[in-house]
């Protein structure tokens, strides 16, 4: 297969200014109204334009009655630990009726596009760049009739699962999600998985894809009739319609892909694919076509679909991946339990509450930011830098569980120095497993999936000064604290320092 030659057009960088004014607005979907938090009043969010080295300005203005916060998920940028973060795990939360600047470098040696900033209860933003290509955007995402903060506040109070959505939907829609085509074009489709807790496949009736872009870095292309998505994770595709009208329509199908013995809705969600004709009757009567669409268990698929990824690693857009590593960890994730407080029953495995955990450490929300902690050395009885570098009590990690389940719980970090290359992950055999790795060519990603039962290796440059979380993308598995934090300590030169906080930062 020939690979395209990627150039990226370089220009002076400017600085472009947008208004995120944080507001409720009454939503109706399937018979149900309710409040929702929107940007704008915009339900999806709205579209942020930008070029590669522009910096953004961004002025938030909560107009809510609770915290919320600003997070720039998949975009990559240096030195912006104060703009960036979730409330109180890194900075302090925008108050009710506050208002503060955000500034964000967006570093130009990326492809960059389906970015998402995002706050937990906001509605997604997308993030594009200027570009000349035409396509549709599908965010694959979740609906609940009632608030999801109570059903995550419900599933922590009892100590078992969460209730299971109500549906899932293209693009927020009220109705079916149609996609209009024209004949003999080449579309791109941009695929954000925006589902709080659910990994779903994708795929259209009749019709393959080209995929060229993951999370923002461009990919060799390779041909596949289905996706698979885990959450927040973004996947560019060329979509190539037949060369005529056909005489049908063709659904577009959504549904999970689950191994655990967990909840979640087993339902499909459908789209449709539609050719603009000429014909005076159109496309009303034609066949709707219904694609072939994974077991909901199929990890041989997801595992081989997986496989295919690979960095374009050109002289234009190399690899740049770490050939030395400077300090390898062992981390374990996986769900756990919790004692069940006296006086209450749980709905956790034997009457516990579940629980998540990396290395056992099941992460305690401080109440105190730990980024302004860390910068103004305040950090005593908020955090500890004693997060373990592997299990504190080895297992059979991919196996039968042991019989205590329980974890420890702490808000524990890892340092780090800077420009340290660091490698993580796996229940791997250290002898025969390492000389198969590939460091030509790997997938380049902010959100990796680990399968169950399995592993993953991940090496990655601790280039960026701060405090920078580690976490699931499962939102209830986070809620259960299935995550962790790196302090990446300060380098010797001046663009290798942490700046000082913003003079209007919110303050805890």
């Amino acid at each position: 297969m020939a690979y395209p030659e990627v150039v990226i057009v370089k220009q002076a960088s400017i600085t472009r200014h947008y208004t995120f004014n944080i507001k409720l607005k009454n939503i109706t979907r399937l018979c149900h109204t309710k409040s929702i938090v929107t940007v704008n009043g915009k339900f999806p969010g709205p579209r942020v334009v930008a070029r590669e080295g522009d910096r953004l300005v961004v002025k938030v203005v909560n107009h809510v009655p609770y915290n919320i916060s600003i997070y720039w998920h998949g975009i990559r940028h240096l030195r912006s630990g104060w703009a960036d973060g979730h409330h109180t795990s890194r900075n302090a939360p925008f108050k009710p009726a506050s208002l503060m600047c955000t500034t964000s470098p967006l570093l130009a040696n990326k492809a960059l596009s389906s970015g998402i900033p995002a706050s937990h209860g906001l509605e997604q933003l997308f993030m594009d760049h200027l570009s000349s290509s035409q396509g549709a955007v599908n965010l694959t995402r979740e609906w609940f009739n009632v608030d999801p903060e109570a059903v995550i506040n419900q599933s922590l109070q009892t100590g078992g699962g969460p209730n299971v959505l109500d549906a899932y939907t293209f693009n927020g829609l009220p109705d079916t999600y149609k996609m209009k085509v024209k004949p003999g074009k080449t579309y791109l489709l941009r695929l954000i998985n925006a589902a709080l807790n659910d990994e779903l496949f994708f795929s259209i009736a009749n019709h393959s894809f080209t995929v060229v872009e993951a999370d923002a870095v461009y990919v060799k292309p390779f041909e596949t009739n289905i996706l698979m998505i885990t959450p927040e994770q973004t996947t560019n595709v060329l979509l190539k319609t037949k060369s005529e009208a056909p005489n049908a329509t063709f659904f577009m199908l959504a549904r999970p892909y689950a191994t655990s013995m967990g909840t979640f809705d087993n339902t499909t969600v459908a789209g449709i694919l539609e050719y603009e004709t000429s014909s005076l009757t159109g496309s009303k009567n034609h066949p709707l076509l219904k694609p072939g669409l994974s077991a909901i268990n199929a990890t041989n698929f997801v595992a081989n679909f997986a496989s295919k990824f690979r960095s374009l690693a050109t002289t234009k857009l190399p690899a740049n991946v770490p050939q030395k590593v400077d300090r390898k960890k062992f981390f374990t994730v996986g769900l756990e339990t919790s004692p069940c407080p006296n006086n209450q029953t749980c709905q956790g495995p034997n009457g516990t509450k579940f629980a998540a955990a990396m290395n056992n450490i099941s992460f305690a929300l401080p109440t105190t930011a730990l980024l302004q902690s860390y910068f103004f050395s305040q950090s005593n009885r908020v955090y500890t830098v004693d997060f373990p570098p592997f299990p504190l009590h080895p297992f059979n990690y991919t196996g039968t569980p042991p019989n205590n389940t329980l974890v420890s719980n702490g808000t524990k970090l890892m340092t780090i120095l800077f420009n340290t290359s660091v490698e993580g992950f796996g229940n791997f055999d250290p002898e025969n497993d390492p000389p198969k790795f590939n460091l030509v060519d790997p997938i380049e990603r902010n959100t990796i999936g680990v399968p169950s039962g399995g592993w993953v290796t991940i090496r990655f440059m601790a280039d960026n000064p701060g405090f920078w979380l580690m976490h699931c993308h499962f939102d209830v598995h986070l809620s259960w604290g299935l995550r962790m934090a790196w302090i990446v300590l300060d380098g010797k030169l001046p663009n290798q320092k942490l700046p000082p906080p913003p003079s209007d930062l919110p303050k805890c």
